[in-house]
């Protein structure tokens, strides 16, 4: 069984991307589903997260994942 949304979905297109102090942001959409979806990966911790977003408040969740996963 997949661990994550990503691994399951291989038609995911990258919208944007940002990193700063070993946390890469990712916002995705599936081609599949229409959905969007934000993914976190810390390359210091090796902790990584996913968040569903809406498409109305996407790039919010883009811009604060953490308060989203919370």
């Amino acid at each position: 069984m997949p661990e994550t949304f990503m691994d399951m979905d291989f038609t995911l297109t990258e919208l944007d991307h940002r990193s700063a102090d070993g946390i890469e942001v990712f916002l995705l959409w599936s081609r599949n589903t229409n959905r969007l979806l934000v993914a976190v990966a810390d390359s210091r911790s090796g902790e990584s997260f996913e968040v569903h977003a809406p498409a109305e408040k996407a790039l919010d969740v883009f811009r604060h994942p953490f308060a989203y996963a919370a």
